[in-house]
Formats: C-alpha cells, structure tokens, sequence
C-alpha cells in the first residue's frame, strides 16, 4: 500500500475523529479575539466555518481495502472496528514544530486580549479589583500553558506516524480454506501476524519459581521448553504449556545471569549463557532432566550482557561485553573463545550491551552499546586497520552530534534480515533498513515507552516481523504496528515497574515477557474483544514529560541509574545455593583462550562493576 502522507483518514474503527473539528473552532476564536470583534455575530462567523469543514467526510482506509471488499459479509476479526485505537493526528495535518508552537503562540496572545476586553472597563485597571485580576491572570495564564503543553506533546507524539494498512488475514475464509486443504501449511503463519489477535492477546499465567528479578527468557526451537535465567543465579528449563519447571540449576555465574539461549540443532541439550561477572558458560544438559555441567568457555573483562546464535550452528555463537570485545565461540575446538574485533569509536573503545546475528547472511552481525551508532560487521573481513574493521554504520540523524549521552541496549534483525530494530535509552525505538549504505538514516521510529532505568529490550513479533514490540519503565508492554508505527496493543505487564525481556512464540501467538518481577507472564490472544487502549494518552505523555525532565536535570545519569537498579536487587540474593540433588556437580573448568582476561579467576569483588 502506498504510504498516505497528506491523506485524512480514519482509523479509530470506522467512528469520526473530532480532534480536526476542535482545533479549527480554537483557531476561530482566537482570531476573532485578535482583531477585536465584540459583536457576537462576527465572533460566531469563524465557529460556522469551523464546523462546517469538520464534517467533510472522511475516506476510511481499512473500508476501502481490496481485502475487505472480497469477503464483506464475513466477520472481519483483523479489523479495527469497536478496538478504539488511539490516534494522535491525522496525517494530512502534520506541520513543523516551529508551525506548531507560531500557531500556539498567537492562539495564547489572543486569548488573553479576549479576557482583557471582556473585563469591566474594556481591560482599564480597576484599584478596587486589581489584586483579583492578577489572580485570575494567574490562573489563566497557568492554565494556557498546560493547553499549549498537551497540543505540542500531541504534536511531537503523532508526528511520524502513517496510516495503518487494511486486515490482511480474515477468520473465517481462513478457516474454511484450511478445512478443505487450500493453504492450509500457511495458516498457522497468518494467524500469528494477525492485527486482530495482536489486539487480543491478554494475560494467560504466570511461571513462578524465581527469586530474583527475571533476565532472560529464551524459546527452543520447537517451542515447547522456555528458558530463563535471574538474579538469583539459577537457570529454569519450564514446560510452559503446563506452567511446570522441568529443570533447575546453579548456571555456575557469580553474578546476575543475563541471558541463556539453547543452542540450535543440538536437542535441547546445549544450553549458552553470559552474566554480570563476565563469564560464558554453556551447560550440558541430559534427556533425563539433569544438568550435567556447566563449564566456562570465555570471559569479558566487563559484564556480558548478550549472546548471538548463528541460526543453524548447534557449536558456535558471538558474545558482546562491555569491555568492548566481540568473541566468536566454537565448541568443537580446544580453545573455543576467538577475539573477533574489539569496537572502537576512533581510539576509544565503545563498551556493548547487544549484539544479534543476520539470519540471512550468518557471517554479518551487529552491535550496539555505549553510543549512538549501530555497527555491523563481516566476520569474513574484519580489519580493525581500515575503519575499525567496521562494514557500516547506522544512526538517527539527529543524534549524530547530539551531546546527550545516548545509548543502545538492544538490537535485533527482521526474520530475513533486512531491517534492523534499535532501542535507544531514554530516546525511542528506530527501524533502519541493513541493506542501506553506511550512515544511512532511520525508516520508522516507535514513540511513547520510556527506556532510562535498566538495559530495555526490543523485539520483532509475528513470522514476518509485523510489529514491534517493548517493555518500559513505566510496566507496560507496547506493540506498534511496523509499518504505521501506531500503537494497537498496551499491556500492563509489571508490578515492579519495568519490563525487561520480550519473547515471542516462534510458532504460535502468544509471548512470555518479564521483568524486575520474580515472575514470567504468558499471554495469549484469548480476550473477547480487541483493546480499549485505555489509559494509553496519559501514559504517554507521563513518560515523555519524565523524559524531558530527566534529560534537562540529570543529562549524564544514565550509568548510575543502572548501578543502582542492580545493586538493589543484589541484596535480595540468595545465600549459597545447595546443589541439586543427584546432579553432578557443576565445575569451574574452562577451556583456556589467549583472550581472555587474565582476571577469571576472580570472585565477585573482582570483577569490573559496570552499568547493567
């Protein structure tokens, strides 16, 4: 569908969008203040005229689809009708931010000559009222500027924004198509990237075993086992469907387990994993529900937050830490951890919180950490010599030069590796094409989470990355649609306050998401009907203003933010863990490597303390 930049649309489930109407009546009172007109006839003239252009009608974009033309007498469970999406603005009304805040400032200076004129005496002050006017004055200005803040907090979060394409996946054609055997291998796919279920899905259980906030979560292959790893050092192997732990044991890290991933192609018996203490480990897990051992195969200098599985290689995988080293690991060799590249940023070094694998093209892999470019690589030729070894570079036009500190915390590629999805921290979400050249600027940018207090992640859903999806601080999870970057599912997902970790299904729709609680929640598009999106707006704006404040008061703070999340719930550790019973006991041997540090050995209080 081509884009509809300029195009008035309704996308609140076929019901008109009243804010056009509202703001052209605005509009005509504060130019008939302006001028000085008092006679009520030529006050109401702009009024009519206001009201006569809001009930232009409008086209609807999903009614006018090709799709819902075909089969418009079946029930249309894709389509936006009764869900009450949230739309900030319309895309035939975006205007600059130096527009806006013209058109706010004259529509405020008119107002206020208005409330002086109607005042007794044509705005002459009075001695005997001159302190209740002042009052009044007070309060009106007060309340102009709370109007003036809403409209451009409006304005900055619907700009950006496109039409949302029309349902492409029907209920029941779909269904009676898989009933006679037509299409019936992609059924399952169409499902899973449907809009109608997105806007459905809702809280189905709760895995609760834990007793730490939880890091990682992580599906096998098939989908029947969930991984997931805590602050309480321990590795959980679950059979989610029946909400029940098939597997627990001491991951052998000293520190907050980070991430641990099944290793593809190797029967659920390899499992890798990374930790606060900059250790890779990977265990060895058996068809009888033990943990044989875990061994360390690699060691960072700093916290290694992130793993990358090449998608068909059961022995090998990239680790990234905050030391700036990148290592290529291969279990099928003695000495497995290979430095790849150390990133560098000119002759410093640029310590890394994610790095992800191109499922398309397995020697490319990308990183992201402490600052504001997304690099990728070429395994093949690295030559750290020309450009740091760099293949190219990603950012956000506007923070090039931006003297905030900005950081990236997750990254991760499409399901075919054309796109590229990077949260930034207390900045949005940006969508970058990977086969652009380098220093191209981003596609699509995902507004209204905020992403300060710990390493957010970021995630594709659906089989064609149909939408993105994120946790925030503020405990909700946000699905945008791709392509629109308009919100169509909100989540309250957190006690604690932050979601963490997002884990689709690969198979199925559904996902498991945590957070600094010490629980994982499941959800399923079970819900009756699609999402209000209530409470939506104000969220929203809460996170932006939060945002705003934070960035004027503590511009540099985002790394003692970090250390202090995690120092508080190091405190609730548990004390030393007895081991499993009839499991064997979990060795501290490790393949040496040239590479790593020289530090491994090291307890807890040795080990480098970064953001985490």
């Amino acid at each position: 569908m081509a884009e509809a930049d300029g195009k008035s649309t309704v996308l609140n489930g076929g019901s008109e969008d009243k804010e056009p109407e509202e703001d052209q009546h605005t509009e005509g009172d504060a130019s008939g203040s302006k001028e000085g007109q008092t006679q009520s006839s030529s006050q109401d003239a702009p009024k009519e005229t206001g009201e006569a252009s809001g009930d232009k009608p409008v086209p609807d974009v999903e009614g006018e689809t090709e799709a819902n033309r075909e089969g418009e007498e079946e029930e249309d469970t894709d389509s936006m009708d009764g869900s009450g999406l949230y739309s900030l603005t319309e895309d035939g009304e975006r205007e600059s931010e130096g527009g806006r805040r013209e058109r706010a400032k004259d529509k405020d200076g008119g107002k206020r000559a208005a409330r002086k004129r109607n005042r007794p005496g044509g705005g002459t002050n009075h001695s005997t009222s001159s302190d209740d006017d002042d009052d009044d004055d007070e309060e009106e200005e007060q309340k102009d500027d709370d109007d003036d803040d809403d409209e451009a907090m409006e304005a900055w979060l619907g700009a950006e924004l496109r039409d949302l394409r029309g349902p492409v996946w029907r209920a029941i054609p779909s269904l009676r198509s898989r009933e006679i055997g037509r299409d019936s291998h992609q059924f399952v796919r169409r499902v899973c990237g449907a809009r109608g279920l997105v806007q459905r899905l809702e809280l189905q259980g709760r895995l609760e075993r834990h007793t730490g906030c939880v890091n990682t979560l992580h599906f096998n292959p098939s989908g029947t086992r969930l991984a997931s790893g805590s602050d309480d050092l321990r590795v959980v192997i679950w059979d989610w469907a029946i909400r029940r732990a098939e597997l627990e044991f001491d991951s052998g890290h000293k520190s907050n387990v980070f991430q641990a991933k099944f290793l593809p192609h190797s029967g659920d018996s390899t499992l890798a994993m990374c930790a606060r203490d900059g250790q890779i480990r990977v265990a060895e897990l058996s068809a009888t529900q033990r943990c044989k051992n875990t061994k360390r195969v690699a060691q960072h200098k700093g916290a290694a937050h992130k793993l990358a599985l090449e998608p068909d290689s059961p022995c090998s995988f990239l680790s990234a830490g905050e030391d700036a080293v990148v290592f290529g690991i291969d279990l099928r060799l003695d000495r497995p951890a290979n430095k790849l590249v150390v990133v560098k940023e000119g002759d410093k070094k640029v310590g890394l919180y994610t790095i992800f694998v191109n499922p398309a093209k397995t020697q490319h892999f990308a990183v992201g950490g402490r600052d504001q470019y997304v690099r990728i690589y070429d395994q093949r030729k690295i030559n750290e010599n020309d450009n740091n070894g760099v293949l190219k570079k990603f950012c956000p036009s506007h923070l090039v030069s931006s003297e905030s500190k900005t950081n990236i915390t997750c990254l991760v590629y499409s399901h075919d590796g054309t796109e590229l999805l990077a949260s930034y921290n207390d900045e949005d979400i940006y969508l970058f094409d990977s086969n652009h050249s380098d220093g191209a600027d981003y596609r699509r940018r995902y507004k209204g989470h905020r992403n300060n207090a710990t390493v957010k992640g970021v995630n594709f859903y659906g089989p064609c990355s149909e939408f993105v999806v994120s946790g925030s601080d503020c405990g909700h999870i946000y699905l945008w649609d791709k392509y629109s970057a308009r919100i169509v599912q909100f989540m309250e997902g957190d006690r604690g306050g932050v979601v963490n970790c997002l884990e689709p299904h690969p198979h199925l729709p559904g996902m498991a998401t945590s957070g600094l609680d010490h629980d994982i929640k499941l959800w399923a598009p079970t819900a009756e009907t699609p999402t209000g999106l209530k409470g939506l707006k104000e969220v929203m704006k809460k996170n932006k203003r939060e945002r705003d404040e934070d960035s004027v008061r503590h511009g540099d703070q985002y790394d003692t933010q970090l250390l202090w999340f995690l120092m508080r719930h190091m405190r609730n550790r548990r004390p030393p863990r007895a081991r499993r019973e009839g499991a064997e006991p979990d060795t501290d041997e490790s393949w040496s490597s040239p590479d790593s540090s020289d530090e491994e050995e090291g307890g807890p209080d040795h080990v480098q303390c970064m953001s985490s």
